[in-house]
């Protein structure tokens, strides 16, 4: 394979997918030789035309999910004209692609897919994301045949207490109460859509088709489809339960887990995935894992993202109007500026638990039960990085939880860095750079401004 350019690390070969404003090019990582998917983006277009707020959805979201039945999302590298995205590369191409030619699946494969994309929905849910947009374009297929899902561009966060009112997704694919122009919740929609997927699978066609929208809604709206002669009782059980047009008595993720044709050969595709710590990272280091004790070395990445002057923040992490994003200057080593983070951490009652050698979760020190494949959604992390032997930089965030908690964390650890550098009798007192939500580039997922041209950048498919 010839390659035109590269990025980084990275040589770039040819495109594997295209869009209006992106295109997505085959790979390679020179220091491994592994295969990537890199979406291209034309940060110019983006801007002009207003889409910033779904580059930053899609990014923000895929950072935050870590499943073998997700595209996992390795690097987020900026020109000045461009954003690069690199992902991993999925070879099997989109499910579309093999339902245009096998048409019906058979039912042990039409199952096992249906049963990997429950346990990614799952896991999303879970991590309060709602995808809005399932469906086989969106699906792909690793060389195994194991299903990945991709395409968060329309996704949502959890706002707690709020419906979601966009109605976004492919028209086939919508559930009913998106079409009624009021608030909706997210799970049960994206149920829907797995609902129509499954039958979509297992019969070769979709269940609600008409060339004219009016038709076709009418006939979400009232779940007018037919089985065709070959569904078995249990699909068909499942299959109308799924498809209820009543949100409330939708059956739920967890029911459908439950329900016997499911769990016939169910193997759980959320083992230790799920219970791994998840980073925030804009940058992912290959040899990490090898070097547990080694911190973390800002990068010249990170600086400029640091830099008020060239903050390239607003469209690499979309920030809600619940993230929080602090910066401390620490004037200790590594591992004293972690026992300051732990005492500040003890301060506000709340426990720490280490993700590795300097990076860190903060919870309740009274924990709430967790089950099957589930967190706390009280998300506030704490990383270390090391700047000089004698100088770290404190990266603090919070997604979820009490923002009165989170500032009086950092209040506490401020004063405590604040006060070792008095004792210390050091020239410059520990400088706060502070990142308000407020302030930067703002995405609020719920509202999700622009979804109408968010069609424009698509996954991608192997060629």
């Amino acid at each position: 394979m010839g390659y035109a350019n590269n990025i980084g690390k990275y040589n770039l070969g040819r495109t594997i997918g295209e869009g209006t404003f992106a295109k997505v090019k085959l790979g390679v990582d020179t220091t491994n030789g592994r295969y990537v998917a890199i979406k291209v983006i034309d940060k110019h277009m983006v801007l002009e035309t207003n889409l910033k707020y779904q580059v930053q959805r899609e990014i923000r979201t895929m950072k935050l999910l870590h499943h073998p039945n997700i595209v996992r999302i390795h690097e987020v590298i900026g020109s000045k004209t461009k954003i690069y995205i690199v992902m991993e590369y999925v070879s099997g191409g989109q499910l579309s692609d093999k339902l245009s030619y096998a048409k019906k699946l058979s039912e042990p494969e039409a199952r096992k897919l249906f049963q990997q994309l429950i346990d990614a929905v799952d896991y999303c849910h879970n991590r309060g994301v709602y995808h809005r947009d399932l469906k086989p374009e969106n699906l792909l297929l690793d060389s195994k045949g194991n299903l990945k899902v991709s395409d968060f561009g329309l996704s949502a966060l959890r706002k707690p207490g709020n419906m979601l009112t966009t109605a976004c997704g492919s028209p086939c694919y919508v559930a009913p109460e998106l079409l009624a122009n009021k608030g909706y919740e997210g799970a049960a929609a994206d149920v829907w859509s797995c609902g129509v997927i499954l039958f979509e699978l297992l019969a070769g066609y979709l269940p609600f088709d008409d060339r004219n929208l009016m038709v076709l809604y009418k006939k979400i709206s009232r779940a007018d489809y037919k089985f065709p002669h070959w569904f078995t009782d249990s699909q068909k059980h499942l299959i109308s339960r799924i498809l209820d047009p009543s949100p409330p008595k939708r059956i739920t993720v967890l029911e459908i887990t439950e329900d016997a044709w499911f769990q016939t050969d169910y193997k759980q595709s959320c083992r230790h995935e799920c219970e791994e710590k998840i980073y925030l990272d804009d940058q992912e280091s290959a040899t990490e894992s090898k070097m547990p004790k080694s911190p973390s070395f800002i990068n010249a990445f990170q600086l400029i993202a640091m830099s008020q002057d060239l903050d390239l923040s607003g469209l690499f992490e979309g920030q809600d109007d619940k993230k929080e994003t602090t910066r401390l200057g620490s004037k200790l080593p590594v591992n004293e500026t972690i026992k300051k983070i732990e005492a500040a951490a003890m301060d506000v009652s709340l426990s720490v638990e280490r993700m590795n050698f300097f990076k860190m979760k903060m919870h309740p020190n009274q924990k709430k039960k967790m089950t099957r494949c589930t967190r706390s959604y009280y998300d506030l992390s704490a990383e270390v990085i090391e700047v000089a032997p004698t100088n770290c930089v404190i990266e603090i965030s919070k997604s979820a939880g009490e923002l009165r908690v989170y500032k009086e964390f950092c209040n506490s650890l401020s004063s405590l860095l604040t006060q070792i550098s008095d004792v210390q009798h050091q020239t410059q007192d520990s400088k706060e750079v502070r990142i308000n939500s407020k302030s930067t580039q703002q995405i609020e997922c719920s509202r999700d401004k622009n979804d109408d041209d968010n069609r424009d950048i698509r996954g991608y498919s192997s060629s």
